[in-house]
């Protein structure tokens, strides 16, 4: 005998297009200069939405990466497992060039379009953004040694993934990872205390080899063929890049101690080692390590800015579909007046995440214009800090949305949530995401005040974005102590001016009111599903605009 008939529950969200399906993505590609890659994003957008990608996504978060330390005979091995769907994830990124793209083909629009690629998969599996990420923000740095680059550059092109554990001159491909943060200091990189000696003490130096000895409490995708990290010389903190394997075929003494057991970020492995007499290769001037790095970590804040807007994409669309499929109450959730208003309000906030993560990235293409140097140094820290942040809450109540569904680990919601903290960790917390900010401002006093000028020309006529840019100039003229104290509030501010402005420029005239609105310092803005009777009206358009009903 049946006991019950099972009804009302939500069909998996599988076998759709991530670039065809998104408006905003599609609009914002064409307008920052990324067309040309259209076709291409569209395919890839199509192969990520499929069941099997999804299902890639899946395996690689529950079969989670496995550490030996030694071989059965107890000799060192130091490697971490991987199920084969870690692989083949990478492979989708790499052939997508998402590790390399505006560097194997620099030109107007290749970081817009880059950023699309990589806000698509983050939505599908974002442990597999970290290697990636890496290794692109690394290319520059690289660059900068150009004997050791030419070396490197065939392998950190090519757009198939080796996964083989081989010294790089055996391997197709190379993936670079990361080694900055120490135990005692996290942050604060200044008081990393590993050290590093020159192998001839008569010729150190850029481009020579160094051994490295100390430890590194986060070691970012140890089975990275190399990774770049800092280490202090006579001189001050250097940069250098340490491969896993020395050029002669033994391993590199790298020692994994443990994986990191995190709350997210599950499918990526994360580690602490130590390392005694680790061969390195200086990159960039001696003891300036900290400024060679500053052009990577630039790059990885923007992925950090691309990746939550990615996984709000997702629990968005996630929470529409599943509005549309289930009923309460006698109606489906999406007919209700209440729940509009909360998907409405969530579609306005991913919608101008989503703008300003393709504006900040068409700047990286012209690091050069005053402007572009603004929106790039000053505006990166910035959307890093307000994005990664959002993204908490935003999955939560997308979550919520889900009701009891959304809190089991066999629906996506939960995955999307505990990956949501990350990206406001990694690469500097709020803190110093906004303390960098005011840095920059004053650094780059012409950019700024060209980028005011552009606030205060999309701020004329509009008085809910005028009024947040006087704030903005209240808050520049007070003295240097109170304005550092104030400085999430001023980081606030800024952003929530600057997607007003891209959504009046950008989105349909009912979007950008109601986002401006939402916003206002007299409403809030901090609980989704707040906005005004005037909307009503339009949060119908606002969800087809969002997620178009199949």
């Amino acid at each position: 005998m049946h006991t019950h008939e099972i009804v009302n529950q939500v069909p998996d969200l599988k076998d759709y297009n991530l670039f065809s399906t998104d408006l905003a993505l599609a609009e914002g590609v064409a307008r920052e200069g990324a067309g040309w890659h259209a076709c291409a994003l569209s395919a890839h957008g199509a192969e990520l939405g499929s069941a099997e990608v999804i299902g890639l996504a899946e395996l690689a978060n529950r079969h989670t990466p496995e550490l030996r330390t030694h071989d059965r005979t107890g000799h060192r091995i130091d490697v971490v497992d991987f199920h084969p769907s870690w692989h083949a994830l990478l492979e989708l990124l790499r052939r997508a060039g998402l590790h390399a793209l505006p560097w194997m083909q620099p030109g107007d629009g290749a970081h817009a379009a880059r950023a699309a690629g990589y806000f698509m998969h983050g939505q599908v599996e974002a442990g597999s953004l970290c290697p990636t990420t890496m290794t692109f923000a690394a290319i520059p740095v690289l660059q900068q040694e150009p004997a050791l680059f030419a070396q490197l550059r065939e392998r950190l092109y090519a757009r198939e993934h080796d996964g083989r554990d081989l010294p790089i001159q055996h391997k197709r491909s190379i993936l670079i990872g990361m080694g900055m943060t120490e135990k005692q200091g996290g942050s604060d990189v200044r008081s990393n205390a590993s050290i590093a000696m020159p192998m001839d003490p008569l010729n150190g130096g850029r481009g020579q080899p160094y051994l490295l000895s100390g430890h590194k409490w986060f070691f970012s995708a140890p089975m990275c063929d190399a990774h770049l990290m800092l280490a202090r010389t006579e001189n001050g903190l250097s940069c250098f890049f340490v491969p896993r394997w020395l050029p002669e075929g033994a391993r590199n003494p790298i020692l994994i101690q443990r994986l990191k057991d995190k709350l997210g970020n599950r499918s990526n492995a994360s580690s602490e080692v130590e390392f005694e007499e680790a061969m390195g290769i200086m990159v960039g001037e001696e003891g300036r390590g900290i400024p060679t790095i500053i052009e990577m970590a630039n790059h990885t804040r923007l992925d950090c800015v691309i990746g939550s807007a990615a996984l709000m994409r997702q629990a968005l669309v996630q929470a529409i579909h599943h509005a549309r499929h289930r009923s309460a109450f006698g109606r489906h959730l999406a007919d209700q007046p209440l729940m509009r208003n909360v998907l409405a309000d969530l579609a306005l906030e991913s919608e101008a995440a989503t703008m300003l993560m393709l504006r900040l990235a068409h700047a990286f293409d012209a690091p050069d214009d005053p402007l572009q140097r603004a929106w790039k140094r000053i505006v990166t820290p910035a959307a890093k800090f307000w994005i990664c942040k959002r993204a908490l809450e935003f999955s939560g109540e997308c979550m919520e949305i889900w009701g009891g569904n959304g809190y089991v680990e066999t629906g996506p919601m939960a995955r999307l949530y505990r990956e949501a903290p990350v990206n406001s960790i990694w690469e500097g917390s709020g803190n110093v995401m906004c303390l960098d900010v005011l840095r920059a401002v004053e650094r780059e006093a012409q950019g700024f005040a060209l980028l005011l000028a552009q606030l205060e020309q999309a701020a004329a006529g509009h008085a809910l974005l005028a009024a947040r840019v006087d704030a903005i100039r209240q808050m520049l003229a007070m003295p240097a102590d109170r304005r550092e104290a104030l400085a999430r509030r001023f980081v606030q501010q800024l952003v929530l001016a600057l997607q007003g402005m891209l959504m009046l420029a950008h989105a349909p005239a009912a979007s950008a009111d109601a986002f401006l609105a939402g916003r206002c310092e007299a409403d809030g803005g901090r609980v989704y599903g707040t906005l005004g009777a005037a909307t009503v009206t339009a949060q119908e358009a606002i969800l087809q605009r969002a997620w178009p009903a199949h």
